[in-house]
This record gives C-alpha cells, sequence and structure tokens, in this order.
C-alpha cells in the first residue's frame, strides 16, 4: 500500500527546529507485533550466545550468590524519543523467566532525563547479565526514534511526511523501522520484495537491451510485471527524466540530489503532467536541510541518516535495592 503522508497540521510555526529539539509529551503510540516479536528474539539469541558462549557470566559466577534478588530500573538520562521497551521482557524471558518487568511508559512517550522507562526484578545475577544486551536494544532503537522525531519536529507545518531507507543493520530492518515509526516517521518499503523501485543502475540495465528505451517504457514494464498490484517508484536525477517518467504515471518519483529550486520545477511539472503522481525528496537530506526541501511542496521525504547515522541514547540501567 502507497502512503501518501500529507501532514494535517497546518497551524504549526513555520520556523525550522530549534537547537536543542522539544519533544511533545505523548508522541506516536506504536504496536509491538508478531513480527517485531520475532525479529527480536531473533537478535536476542544473537546476542546472548555471543556474551556468555559456553561459559556464562564469569563476573557473577565469582561474585553474585544464586539465592542474591534485586531490583532495578532503567532511566532516560537525556531527552528523547521512546523504542524497544518490550524487548526488555523478551531479553529476560530467553535468559532467566524468573526475571519479571514492568514498563511504566509504552513506545512513542517522550523521555526526559530521570524517565524511568522500567522496573525489573529477579535473581541478581540474572539481572546483571542482561544489563548490556538490554541498553543495547534500547539505546539503539530509542536513538533511531529521537532522531526520527527531530526530523518530523523539523517540517512541521507542511505537507511532506519522513520515510525511512533501506539503510538499516543488517538483521535489525524490522526493529529499526519500528523505531522510526515511534519517532513519528513513516515506514518506506520493507525490502526488495514488497515494492519495486526502479533506480538508475535497474534503467541502465534495461535500456541496454531495448532499442527505443523510456523511463515511462520501464514503468510501464514494471507496472505489468506485478499486474498493478503493486504501485511503482521511479528515481530520477534530472527534470529531463521527471518529463519521460512522468509519461508512465508512476505512482512515485524519487528526485534524487535535487536543489529545492529544482524540485520547485519537477512540482509544476508533475501537477501539469501526471497529478496523481507524489514525488519523494532523496539525496543530501540532513537537518539542516530538511525544511527547504519539505517546503517546496513534496509529499515525501526519505531520510538514510534515520538508520544509518544514529547517535545511541544515554539510558541508565541503575540498582534499585536488593529484595
Amino acid at each position: 500500500m502507497l502512503v501518501r503522508c500529507w501532514i494535517q497540521n497546518r497551524n504549526a510555526p513555520e520556523s525550522a527546529r530549534s537547537q536543542t529539539p522539544e519533544y511533545r509529551d505523548a508522541h506516536v503510540t506504536v504496536p509491538f507485533t508478531q513480527p517485531h516479536e520475532a525479529a527480536a528474539r531473533t537478535l536476542i539469541k544473537l546476542s546472548l550466545a555471543e556474551d556468555l558462549q559456553e561459559t556464562g557470566d564469569l563476573t557473577c559466577q565469582a561474585l553474585i550468590e544464586d539465592t542474591d534478588q534485586a531490583e532495578i530500573q532503567i532511566v532516560a538520562r537525556q531527552s528523547g524519543i521512546l523504542a524497544g521497551s518490550p524487548i526488555t521482557s523478551l531479553i529476560f524471558a530467553e535468559l532467566d523467566p524468573r526475571v519479571t518487568c514492568e514498563h511504566h511508559l509504552a513506545d512513542g512517550a517522550s523521555l526526559e532525563p530521570g524517565s524511568v522507562i522500567s522496573t525489573c526484578a529477579g535473581p541478581l545475577a540474572s539481572l546483571l547479565t542482561g544489563e548490556r544486551t538490554v541498553l543495547n536494544f534500547l539505546t539503539h532503537l530509542c536513538g533511531v526514534a529521537s532522531q526520527t522525531a527531530e526530523y518530523v519536529k523539523a517540517i512541521e507545518g507542511t505537507r511532506a511526511c519522513i520515510l525511512d531507507t533501506r539503510k538499516t543493520l543488517p538483521g535489525w530492518r524490522v526493529l529499526e523501522k519500528y523505531a522510526v515509526a515511534a519517532g513519528g516517521g513513516t515506514n518506506h518499503r520493507m525490502g526488495l520484495y514488497d515494492g519495486i523501485l526502479i533506480k538508475d543502475n535497474h534503467l541502465a540495465a534495461w535500456a541496454s537491451r531495448n532499442s527505443h528505451p523510456t523511463i515511462a517504457a520501464a514503468v510501464q514494464q514494471a507496472r505489468e510485471s506485478v499486474n498493478g498490484e503493486k504501485g511503482v517508484e521511479v528515481e530520477v536525477d534530472t527534470l529531463e527524466q521527471l518529463a519521460d517518467a512522468l509519461e508512465g504515471k508512476p505512482e512515485i518519483v524519487l528526485l534524487d540530489n535535487m536543489s529545492p529550486e529544482t524540485m520547485r520545477e519537477a512540482i509544476q511539472m508533475r501537477d501539469a503532467q501526471s497529478p496523481a503522481t507524489l514525488l519523494e525528496a532523496s539525496g543530501g537530506i540532513n537537518l539542516e536541510t530538511v525544511r527547504a526541501a519539505a517546503e517546496t511542496g513534496v509529499e515525501r521525504i526519505s531520510v538514510g541518516a534515520l538508520t544509518h547515522s544514529v547517535i545511541s541514547l544515554d539510558i541508565g540501567f541503575d540498582w534499585k535495592r536488593r529484595t
């Protein structure tokens, strides 16, 4: 399904984001569904196996008694957006089912320094053994959600939406895209299997064996290959290519590395030639340039940095008391 991504809030201030991002009290609540859980369980098994091998936690074995019980809190140390909280329970369920966790905030919630995300209780050794694995998941996914929220805030008041890309860590795509949604972003296609995006190399390869190659013809051939059941997106980097592509009436045209001025011309061409086609800005988009791209009137802005250049959010795993 293609998402149009219109932002309906026309009353938001036109100014760009402040230097220190402000997060709403309640951001976007997203369901943690079976596909997310399945992806998390796979990564959890790998993470624990690489940490423990056959030997286990040597430090806890040396210093912690089997009967020691404790309670810890997972606490935000900086502002951001929560993503991945349910994974904490899955980690401890895999490591030691005797550990119980209570989650105080839903994914998509705003975090401030001191926000208590979860409280976990159980065998002290298991809590300490799982600490780094829990924090690795949470800090990374909260970083993705928080960075996404900054981009979403930066374009408030425009009709554009922020989308992710396939520039994800191997094995992490389902969870990273979940975190993008928690931050208020929109998911692009999940992979090569669920959407057609004709890029420059596809066009070059296709043109090499066609006597009269046009982008419009490539769009039509791609549409026919899926019996019209999926939309077709095509990448262009010049207005000449755009004019050709619009002849094929693609559902989306990706405008690669175009200046704001060129994107405005592209919108005029689209409106005249294929009004139903959506335009997506991509390439070189960062927090300093995203507002200018959105103000051109494009409907979609895809940002690889949501997942490929993320700074983890600072989160603590704090001893509360021995039980």
